[in-house]
């Protein structure tokens, strides 16, 4: 069975249905009507969210489960999307194809996958097209309350600094918060945003 599918198997939302914080802080970068991938989207609480504000969202997973509890959950609040079971790793991205993209807690990809995945989202992103990016730092390890056990699969400011260096990164940083999305993240957590904008 796919470990994802095991992963979002019951009633319950695994990372809840609230979009993430970060996510509703870059509010003003979104505008209706402009064209979103929400990557590795899970059961939907940011791409449902992301619809919710007027865009037009494409929602990516590799768990057919997850995608299913997605569709639930935009039926329930009352949206439209579009919903893709795709391999992150053998997905088409496009070029030029989206205006804004949306990656929160993708951080299943190891080193060689995630350099694919990185060069994959700046292509598909228009000119001008903005990345939004949220995940975990190496200290995460420490804290253990949610987040790959890979040290490798973290993320770090030069890493994001180095990887993003073709684009205009509008805000970077790393900090510590308590936050709570569902079973999933819980906790104090070591936490990394970005925000870059495509040339």
């Amino acid at each position: 069975m796919n470990v994802w599918n095991e992963r979002y198997s019951g009633e319950e939302y695994h990372f809840g249905t609230d979009p993430s914080v970060f996510l509703v802080a870059q509010q003003s970068f979104l505008k209706p009507g402009m064209n979103c991938l929400a990557l590795a989207d899970g059961e939907g609480r940011n791409g449902v969210w992301l619809a919710e504000q007027g865009l037009h969202v494409r929602s990516v997973d590799s768990s057919s489960v997850a995608i299913d509890k997605a569709r639930a959950l935009a039926a329930k609040r009352g949206v439209k999307m579009e919903f893709e079971l795709a391999d992150l790793a053998h997905w088409d991205f496009g070029v030029d194809r989206f205006d804004i993209v949306v990656g929160v807690f993708i951080q299943f990809a190891p080193p060689d996958l995630r350099e694919k995945m990185f060069a994959h989202i700046k292509q598909c992103l228009k000119p001008g097209g903005l990345l939004l990016l949220h995940g975990y730092t190496p200290r995460q390890l420490e804290y253990r309350t949610g987040g790959p056990s890979a040290m490798e699969n973290l993320y770090t400011e030069a890493l994001l600094r180095a990887a993003f260096a073709d684009m205009q990164i509008l805000s970077l940083r790393e900090y510590d918060e308590d936050i709570r999305e569902g079973a999933g993240h819980s906790g104090m957590s070591a936490l990394i945003d970005m925000v870059a904008r495509k040339a």
